[in-house]
């Protein structure tokens, strides 16, 4: 059994979090599950030096858990929480893609109609003497063969185009692929999208996504356009870890052109509104309900299938298969802050991460937290699975230990059974790893079974109903104080 555990820097992690009160998360298993994530991306963010990460878990339509870990800001150390916001970049895609939905479903566009239909100042060159016309849908599904950007370094100076300059830029750009030819990413499709929401509708992008998504949905934290009045709330943004052990602080983005592709700020609460708004695929549009079941469905329906046949590409979302089961979502990165958002339709689960540096990689937690948290939510929302029911006896084991050696060891019940989850150093990439099940064998003594399990036996030595000390094969565990 591994044991070697950091706990010095861990054990004060500092970070700011709430358990909610819904059904499921009050589920007994729902809540170990939850409990063993939290400690597993303790250690994660510990060992990866990550400044700041806030996370949360969506089931329907409620926010099973949310909380942050770490700092938004390390010299003023200031903690993350559920509500501090982070630059959320390339998310501001699938709002985007909703607003054209929300048009198209008003009957103001249709997405295969030509892009010049609405711009007429939607010129560029191309080397594909038969091309067709650009269409909308193929700015949703990243297949219009656009350049990514516009015609400017921004991502190099941080110097981003106006809307004139953008429409400029367009007369020496020439386009990388023919149409429908393959997908290819492009900000530069995106932000021509967003301009077709502006033209359509009559108002700036910006007052159009505010008033006619976030508002509805209650996103009062959300801005196309950071706001000056948030900015105590704002995470500070990071590079990557340098070579001397240092990160830089980056500078704030303003896309300015390129809005509709990476410029909306958001927090954990509020995405989770959002991500709640795919699982409501029966009610009709009113109030919240701003887009109709079945165009939510057809949003992350496949329009676009890459050669491998493992992901492509829906109406603003991307899709992909990950350990059988079809995921959909939605990456960002700006400097300085990554995002994350996926989520399960079918089992109506999500997961949203962000993180305030360049290296904070959110879809590494976002695969492992969805894998983790589906089985026991499964089984917390399926009326008719019987759940092992544990012995009274057993609660009386759960808790968290230490050796002489400040490496920590957690016991916990799950679906029913008792578990052992040791820490290590470095950490688990998988949470399950070192998850162990105890299997009883004699009063207070259990052995140590399962993939993990290497025979040994767990011997809780009791004074009353307290566990005073555990012997682990040969050596000692003492309750964490």
């Amino acid at each position: 059994m591994k044991r070697l555990w950091f706990a010095v820097f861990l054990l004060f992690l500092p970070s700011v979090g709430v358990f909610s009160q819904g059904k499921i998360s009050d589920n007994p298993e729902v809540s170990a599950s939850l409990r063993f994530m939290e400690q597993w991306l303790l250690s994660q963010v510990a060992f990866r030096s990550i400044p700041g990460l806030s996370i949360g878990i969506v089931y329907d339509q409620e926010l099973v858990y949310a909380r942050g870990f770490g700092y938004s800001n390390l010299e003023d150390s200031i903690l993350t929480s559920t509500q501090t916001i982070y630059r959320i970049a390339s998310l501001t895609k699938i709002f985007t893609a909703t607003a054209i939905m929300q048009l198209r479903d008003q009957e103001k566009l249709r997405l295969d109609d030509p892009v010049e239909q609405y711009l007429p100042w939607f010129r560029i060159k191309s080397r594909f003497p038969d091309q067709p016309k650009v269409t909308i849908r193929q700015l949703l599904t990243h297949t219009s063969g656009l350049p990514r950007e516009a015609a400017f370094p921004y991502w190099t100076d941080n110097k981003f185009p106006s809307r004139t300059e953008m429409i400029k830029g367009l007369e020496r750009q020439e386009m990388t692929f023919s149409p429908e030819d393959r997908i290819k990413y492009s900000n530069l499709g995106f932000a021509i999208a967003g301009e077709i929401v502006a033209e359509v509708a009559g108002m700036p992008f910006s007052e159009y996504v505010e008033k006619n998504i976030l508002l509805p949905l209650g996103m009062k934290s959300t801005t196309v356009y950071f706001q000056d009045s948030q900015s105590k709330r704002l995470a500070m943004g990071y590079s990557r870890k340098l070579e001397d052990g240092t990160r830089k602080i980056m500078p704030f983005t303003n896309a300015r052109a390129i809005v509709a592709s990476a410029n909306m700020s958001s927090t954990i609460e509020d995405l989770a509104k959002f991500a709640s708004l795919q699982f409501r695929e029966s009610q009709i549009v009113f109030g919240d309900q701003i887009l109709k079941g079945s165009t939510i469905k057809e949003m992350r329906r496949i329009q676009w299938l890459n050669p491998d046949w493992k992901s492509g590409y829906g109406l603003g979302f991307s899709t992909w298969r990950e350990n059988d089961r079809t995921v959909v979502g939605h990456s960002g990165w700006v400097g300085g802050y990554r995002s994350q958002l996926s989520f399960l339709p079918d089992e109506k689960l999500a997961v949203i991460v962000l993180t305030n540096s360049d290296d904070g990689d959110p879809s590494f937690f976002a695969n492992h937290v969805l894998s983790l948290m589906l089985p026991p939510v499964q089984r917390a929302s399926a009326r008719s699975v019987e759940v092992s029911i544990p012995l009274p006896a057993w609660t009386a084991y759960v808790g968290n230990y230490q050796d002489a050696w400040w490496f920590e060891t957690q016991v916990l019940m799950m679906n029913g059974r008792l578990m052992m989850y040791d820490h290590s150093y470095p950490p688990e990439e998988n949470p399950r790893m070192n998850l162990v099940e105890l299997t009883p064998v004699g009063e207070h003594t259990f052995r140590m079974t399962g993939s993990n399990g290497n025979g040994e036996l767990v011997v809780f030595e009791m004074e009353g109903n307290a566990v005073v000390r555990v012997k682990v094969g040969e050596n000692f565990l003492h309750p964490k104080k």
